[in-house]
């Protein structure tokens, strides 16, 4: 018993170094300032469409149909999780001919809270105006806002696509907007089958669906065939027509098809700026002081060896055999 106590104190002197190494690491741990660290990330301004056909539920989440602008908020709340640390969003809201700014971009992960419940608050009863115009309007100001807030911003356009009143399929240019200026993504959500467009009033309430005789349709351009009747109190996603904006604005095209269908493109490393950014390493000593102290205070153990007895050689007894 006095041979192990020996041994543990002769133990623990050994250690005596580890304390004092234990407490200069969680004093680091306390006061160390954030380390500087250059790694991708992302500045966005996202504009949400928010004119009444994208109050039309022909998208589905969990098999449920739901409104393509609830479906956009839903596919914007999975992507915020997968930006990482130093990228900034904004929000901004479409209308009109013109995109309104919210919320100039703020740290994602600072302002999570802040993002997801300002997220949650962009409805249509922000719309100010019934008409949509968006290549001459609301990408327009989008663009100009963008390039005005600088610090490589870019921006992420969701829309059906659904001009009113509506323009002519080859209409696709954006006036006084260089390709270029600013770069960014233009997002699709929607069906593919004309569906009825809600009627809302003021409050937000629906008061049944918008009939033919009371939105302007497409008028026949003189002197081209005759092409199908316009139906413009039916809306579907303008694909086709969103991808040709997209290419004279040199934008990137992603259709919303699943709730995480805005990870990749917010994602892609084209859109990445390198940026210094300040990362807490405090983890780093505090985790060595814990190893140390874990360390220092570990029981010492003694082998004892113990020495198995030799057995003894068994001789084997002679036994006289006499001889009849």
């Amino acid at each position: 018993m006095k041979a192990l106590r020996r041994a543990s104190l002769l133990h623990l002197g050994r250690r005596w170094w580890q304390l004092p190494l234990a407490s200069l690491l969680l004093a680091a741990a306390v006061w160390m300032p954030p380390v500087q660290f250059t790694r991708p990330i992302f500045r966005y301004v996202v504009t949400f469409d928010i004119t009444q056909s994208m109050d039309v539920e022909d998208v589905s989440m969990d098999g449920k149909p739901i409104s393509r602008l609830d479906f956009a908020r839903a596919a914007m709340s999975d992507a915020l999780q997968h930006l990482p640390c130093g990228s900034e969003i904004g929000w901004s809201v479409f209308s009109n001919q013109r995109s309104l700014l919210l919320l100039a971009p703020v740290e994602v992960c600072g302002n999570y809270d802040a993002l997801l419940s300002s997220l949650d608050q962009i409805t249509g009863k922000m719309r100010w105006v019934n008409s949509s115009v968006i290549a001459q309007g609301g990408l327009y100001s989008a663009i100009r806002a963008a390039a005005d807030l600088g610090h490589n911003t870019d921006i992420v356009f969701i829309t059906d696509g659904q001009e009113a009143p509506p323009v002519a399929p080859n209409e696709t240019s954006v006036r006084d907007i260089p390709q270029g200026l600013v770069h960014g993504w233009l997002i699709g959500v929607g069906g593919d089958q004309p569906a009825p467009i809600p009627k809302t009033n003021a409050d937000g309430v629906r008061t049944g669906f918008w009939r033919a005789d009371e939105v302007r349709q497409l008028q026949p351009t003189p002197g081209t065939p005759a092409t199908a009747e316009s139906h413009e109190e039916l809306s579907e996603l303008r694909e086709t027509y969103l991808e040709a904006v997209a290419g004279h604005l040199g934008f990137g095209y992603k259709r919303l098809a699943a709730a995480d269908s805005l990870r990749a493109p917010l994602t892609d490393a084209r859109f990445a700026h390198p940026t210094p950014v300040a990362t807490n390493v405090r983890w780093c000593p505090a985790l060595l002081a814990l190893v140390l102290l874990v360390w220092r205070f570990l029981p010492a153990r003694q082998v004892v060896r113990k020495s198995r007895p030799a057995s003894a050689a068994a001789i084997p007894a002679r036994r006289a055999l006499s001889r009849p």
